[in-house]
């Protein structure tokens, strides 16, 4: 299987809303906060290995905290994986972290500062 194969979006996809629905309702790790999103999912072409891309809204501890839990969650993520997708080989999960939701966020604050700061000068004149 080719690495931008059709099959391969669609197995990327597939397993994007699994693993998101396992670490919502199945794994009960405290240190995972309820803003946990699977932001993206790369699967290999010969299916081994998996990297999951997780944004975590949170202080710089609680990401910390949150991307070591899933880790050791690994090996239970992985079997409800199995459970739940019908693969040959169920690939070996990497949680990497993703801050383009904690980014975008920011962003959007500082466009609400600059609205309110240049709405506020338009009205002294």
């Amino acid at each position: 299987m080719r690495k931008n194969s059709t099959k391969n979006q669609r197995l990327n996809a597939e397993v994007m809303r699994a693993l998101s629905g396992i670490i919502r309702n199945d794994v009960k790790d405290p240190r995972i906060p309820v803003m946990t999103s699977v932001t993206d999912v790369y699967v290999a072409p010969d299916l081994k290995t998996a990297k999951a891309y997780i944004s975590i809204m949170g202080s710089d501890e609680e990401r910390e905290g949150a991307l070591l839990a899933l880790r050791k969650a690994e090996g239970f993520i992985r079997t409800k994986l199995a459970k739940e997708l019908n693969l040959r080989n169920t690939p070996t999960l990497v949680f990497a972290e993703d801050d383009s939701i904690a980014y975008g966020v920011s962003m959007y604050h500082k466009i609400e500062e600059l609205t309110e700061s240049t709405d506020s000068t338009e009205g002294d004149d």
